[in-house]
């Protein structure tokens, strides 16, 4: 999305930076980890194609990502891809419907040493501020495993309600409508402070 292709948002434990061709290799070798692949349901690619996906990405309108930096680990090097642990997105769309416009959030850290230690909880958090405040959603969406229940359990402690289950995929999709409540309790969360990339 070029909405963000020039935005850096800082938070206490992440910086959040557009997805770059720089970072492309780093995140081909995660992704090439069965392990990724299954909590992401994505398929592996070569390393052109995940250039190709990277390129698509910055330009399409219906994805925004930013990928996820220990702050610390930033500030003692300055060098992103040593700081580079995750990523988070959303995908855009209108319900025909209702009009409502909806994001399906998603959220990985990727590094094994990096997980359980806020930054996801974070860095979804200031993706969600960021699209409330910039992108008019109505509706974040998180699509999980019915065996991931970590993820599970982040969603609902940020307020999403289960909306239905498709065993045959094995998924839960949870729900959060956007209501000036809700937008008060995340403001309570997280400080957004945006930055020029």
């Amino acid at each position: 999305m070029k909405i963000n292709e020039h935005i850096k948002i800082i938070g206490k434990l992440v910086i959040l930076v557009p997805y770059e061709a720089k970072h492309v290799p780093k995140y081909h070798t995660w992704m090439q980890s069965a392990e990724l692949q299954e909590l992401t349901a994505s398929e592996p690619l070569t390393l052109e194609e995940e250039y190709e996906m990277q390129r698509s990405w910055r330009v399409d309108e219906d994805k925004c990502t930013f990928l996820i930096l220990c702050r610390r680990t930033y500030e003692e090097c300055h060098d992103e891809i040593t700081a580079l642990v995750g990523d988070t997105n959303l995908f855009l769309s209108q319900d025909p419907e209702t009009n409502e416009r909806i994001a399906e959030a998603e959220i990985m850290i990727a590094e094994p040493q990096a997980r359980g230690k806020g930054y996801g909880w974070e860095a979804m958090l200031l993706m969600m501020k960021y699209a409330q405040g910039t992108l008019a959603v109505d509706k974040f969406e998180a699509k999980i495993g019915m065996d991931n229940e970590k993820s599970q359990r982040m969603f609902k402690k940020m307020q999403f309600v289960e909306a239905k289950r498709i065993e045959v995929f094995r998924e839960i999709t949870y729900e959060r409508k956007v209501t000036p409540e809700w937008c008060d309790w995340l403001d309570q969360q997280v400080n957004l402070e945006i930055d020029k990339y």
